[in-house]
């Protein structure tokens, strides 16, 4: 099985962050409905806002609608997971078709930008009664203008913010790591990365004939797992109705309940499939919807993830289905999957002018998904067999750099300009390096002949293997390199994500994602350095 090659490219800024909760309340029978004004982010010339709906209620509530005046000079840009119309400076706000009722003591949040600097919404009613107002607290020093562009050298200390709640700790398990890797799910478990994890992909499900379907079945849920292989250590027996990995990983929920898992789809070598998927979105996400419920392992997975390489632009194969395929998609598996699954993706990281962030309508299809995945790293590899040399996930800029646009910063703010939430955006890591061979020069920039050796593909190793064999002697750009005779590497350690991991806190991001669980050592080093770093 092909490793998922991913091809990222980010761009950064540090906004102030800050959290301003504004509770306005309606009475509704026994108890009261609730709409909560967070401020997320507030950089001057505009701010990001969740609204939460909280049924204080002892019954279900079918629907809401919130109506609310801003001030002039403040203005909603864009919004997600409500519906919003304007008229003048009123604004209503009502459920999504999709979402379900509403039960007692449940909450649902939505957010929206703005323009301008915060203020506190007026008139605020929901369900038509008074909702009351309040005033939040100022949030702490914004700039007073919006950086538009990344810093060539990143600041030596990020500005850092207390952590949002909720910040989410995303791995990849690969199914095929089961075969050369020998990497289990009971090793989530023995390296105490699943009690750091709050999510993990189960990386892929296949997309054949524009349909989601089994990716390897043998070790999805055939193979027979042993006593000493077992996550439980209880031995898997001949007539029980579901076994291999999906089994392993009901186990391992059931002992960290706090655990989701989600089944993704697609992927480098799997993509293809997305294309025809795209002409009936309907058929593709019930097909998805039966498959990833099937009642054999229904418990299992919480939700869809999608991995499209790349919507209306190229990877593996060129897609040319336009720039609303992506979020008509999305919008299908949404409204099969209901309010109460996850449906997330990750997407291109491409932050170059008119490059492939600009080719589909992610803003568009963020509504309907809890969060996206930009894949911060693959920017620079082997593939350009005499190099320069360049690591493969810079987190900024650098004097250097082979092409624009292709660091992890220029994605995010890219993204981030576009209407995306900084709240629904992760960073991502790879926990393996890229390397070339035939170097000499030991900063970026060299030259080289061809990829360097790699224990399953040439150009790429695990971290746990380079730390030991190419320990990191240098860093550039946020993230660490190193050469070891005519062999060059870069890739990130522990301190390299700590930096990071600042980042994602200065920028009010949702948490981070990374590349792939049987890249760590055995005590779980790198998931760890982002679990901590998230604090």
């Amino acid at each position: 099985m092909r490793r998922s090659l991913r091809r990222a490219m980010w761009a950064g800024l540090a906004a102030a962050l800050a959290v301003a909760a504004v509770p306005v309340t309606a009475a509704l029978g026994a108890g009261s409905l609730t709409a909560t004004f967070t401020v997320s982010s507030d950089w001057g010339t505009g701010h990001e806002v969740r609204v939460t709906v909280t049924n204080g209620t002892d019954a279900a509530v079918p629907t809401w609608r919130l109506e609310f005046d801003l001030s002039d000079g403040t203005t909603i840009s864009s919004f997600w997971d409500a519906d919003v119309t304007r008229t003048g400076n009123r604004y209503v706000a009502v459920k999504k078709s999709w979402a379900g009722d509403l039960a007692p003591g449940a909450s649902f949040s939505w957010g929206y930008i703005g323009t301008g600097g915060y203020r506190a919404p007026l008139n605020c009613t929901i369900n038509g009664a008074s909702c009351g107002g309040g005033t939040p607290t100022p949030p702490t020093t914004p700039p007073t203008t919006q950086p538009t562009t990344a810093p060539t050298t990143p600041p030596t200390t990020p500005p850092v913010t207390t952590p949002p709640a909720g910040q989410k700790v995303v791995g990849y398990f690969a199914q095929w790591g089961v075969y050369a890797r020998n990497y289990h799910v009971k090793n989530i478990h023995t390296s105490g990365s699943a009690s750091k994890l709050t999510h993990i992909l189960y990386a892929f499900g296949n997309t054949t004939g524009g349909r989601c379907t089994i990716g390897d079945s043998y070790a999805d849920y055939e193979r027979a797992y042993t006593a000493a292989e077992s996550v439980d250590g209880v031995a898997d027996t001949w007539d029980q109705p579901l076994r291999g990995s999906f089994n392993q990983l009901r186990k391992l929920k059931r002992m960290y309940p706090h655990l989701k898992v989600i089944w993704s789809f697609g992927g480098w070598t799997w993509s293809g499939g997305f294309t025809q998927a795209a002409q009936n979105p309907a058929a593709f996400a019930e097909s998805c919807y039966n498959l990833v419920k099937d009642p054999r392992w229904a418990d299992v997975f919480d939700g869809i993830d999608i991995d499209w390489e790349y919507p209306n632009a190229c990877g593996l194969t060129c897609d040319s289905s336009g720039p609303n395929a992506f979020k008509n998609l999305i919008a299908a598996l949404r409204a099969r999957f209901g309010s109460s699954a996850l449906v997330t993706a990750a997407i291109t990281a491409d932050g170059s002018n008119g490059g492939k962030i600009d080719a589909a309508d992610y803003a568009g299809a963020v509504g309907y998904l809890d969060w996206l995945m930009p894949m911060t790293y693959d920017y620079f590899g082997a593939w350009a067999a005499q190099g320069p040399t360049a690591p493969h996930s810079p987190l900024y800029s650098y004097s250097g750099i082979p092409q624009q646009g292709f660091w992890s910063d220029a994605a995010i703010q890219k993204l981030k300009s576009k209407g995306v939430p900084a709240s629904k955006l992760l960073l991502g890591i790879g926990f393996y390096g890229r390397g070339w061979t035939g170097v000499t020069q030991d900063a970026p920039g060299g030259t080289a002949t061809g990829p360097a050796p790699g224990t399953y593909e040439a150009g790429v190793e695990d971290y746990k293997v380079l730390r030991n064999t190419c320990p990191a002697t240098g860093t550039i750009a946020g993230t660490a390199y190193a050469r070891c005779g005519n062999n060059w590497w870069s890739y990130d350690t522990p301190a390299t994500i700590a930096g990071k991991m600042a980042y994602v806190r200065s920028q009010g991001l949702g948490g981070s994602f990374f590349w792939e669980l049987s890249g760590d050592t055995g005590n779980g080093e790198l998931v760890t350095a982002i679990s901590n770093g998230l604090r």
